[in-house]
């Protein structure tokens, strides 16, 4: 169903997986990975995307690299060269706008603040999906003003990284700023919750709960 592709980058070339509905086109969608890196995880889940009906790419930020344990996808996460992340998903973005009319994006942990960073750089972004999302970098930080789209976010309560507190902060500022939003904190979930390759936080129902949402949400506006 997917493959890997390279596609510009301001000048340079990034690489990605991309995955396709059996039509061959469709509305495109951003898929953002965790700080582990483009992992088996992040591709079945564009593959996912595709079998929906919608053109799933999945920039490699890491190039190349990925990790296993904590303290090593830390060390990535924190090591990102934010410039150069910053030009591989928005050449993602005209990747995915010159095979298609619409395109959305949705990140998981890293990713979901990623994404809320990228609907801040590309106002073609119509749908941000946000998978409790963190954004530890300071010159990282979005113009909420500048979001165009609508954004979704999904959060667990008893997450420490993306906490409820931070959550409202969020809501708040995205209201503020006029961005229309949906803000969600499941009780009792953790981070992570979508992630089936980590039974200790995984929700099966949450999981099912959230991507059919997510996938009303980029119907409706791609």
């Amino acid at each position: 169903m997917g493959e890997k592709v390279e596609f510009p980058s301001n000048g340079k070339t990034a690489e990605g997986y991309l995955a396709t509905p059996a039509s061959g086109a469709g509305p495109g969608v951003i898929v953002i990975q965790e700080w582990w890196g483009l992992v088996p995880h992040i591709i079945d889940v564009a593959d996912r995307f595709a079998a929906e009906g919608f053109a799933a790419l999945a920039p490699d930020l890491y190039h190349g690299a990925a990790a296993t344990e904590p303290d090593e996808a830390g060390k990535l996460m924190m090591g990102l060269d934010l410039e150069r992340a910053a030009k591989d998903l928005t050449g993602a973005v005209d990747y995915l706008l010159s095979r298609g009319s619409a395109v959305g994006c949705v990140g998981y942990c890293m990713g979901g603040g990623l994404a809320l960073w990228l609907a801040s750089l590309r106002p073609e972004i119509a749908e941000a999906v946000v998978y409790y999302g963190v954004i530890p970098w300071p010159q990282a930080q979005p113009n909420l003003a500048a979001i165009a789209g609508h954004v979704t976010g999904f959060f667990g309560e008893n997450d420490t990284s993306a906490s409820p507190e931070h959550v409202k902060s969020l809501e708040a500022d995205l209201n503020a700023a006029g961005v229309s939003n949906d803000m969600t904190i499941y009780p009792g979930a953790d981070h992570a919750f979508f992630n089936d390759t980590r039974p200790e936080v995984y929700r099966a129902d949450l999981a099912a709960q959230t991507w059919a949402r997510t996938i009303a949400a980029l119907r409706d506006r791609l």
